[in-house]
């Protein structure tokens, strides 16, 4: 999906910026990471417009973070359900919720549990190939075939 948001060019993040870079799209995630399905679901969990969501919903579908599909052909009703690329996303959005309970959380704030022990998780974003937490790591961008 090219929304024309932004200058993506060849950067990753800027790729997936224009396909989920705005907080309503990351709240629906979140959402439909805990269980939201559907479309009241997540208008009473949000507080969003029906306009606004719809548009956000089409937008995930099309950039196929979540697929739709019908449960009623009269009235037409649809439920979201998260892809796999919508799965693979939610590690990203614990990890900006743990930076942002950092940051930002004075006062009282939500935090992840594992659903099956009830432990609290501590996101940490690491490299794959070594384990070291990438908050340690100096970082640069490359080409393919650059050193």
């Amino acid at each position: 999906m090219d929304t024309g948001k932004i200058n993506a060019g060849t950067c990753p993040i800027g790729r997936a910026l224009d396909r989920i870079g705005d907080a309503w799209s990351l709240l629906i995630l979140r959402d439909a990471g805990l269980g939201a399905t559907r479309f009241d679901q997540f208008r009473a969990g949000l507080g969003i417009a029906p306009n606004i969501l719809s548009r956000r919903l089409a937008a995930l579908v099309e950039a196929g973070l979540l697929e739709k599909h019908s449960y009623s052909k009269r009235p037409p009703r649809h439920d979201y359900r998260l892809t796999e690329r919508g799965r693979d996303f939610l590690p990203v959005l614990e990890a900006i919720g743990a930076w942002g309970a950092r940051h930002y959380g004075e006062g009282q704030t939500s935090y992840p549990v594992d659903a099956e022990t009830g432990a609290r998780i501590e996101p940490v974003v690491v490299d794959r190939a070594t384990g070291r937490p990438l908050a340690g790591i100096r970082t640069r961008r490359v080409m393919p075939g650059e050193a």
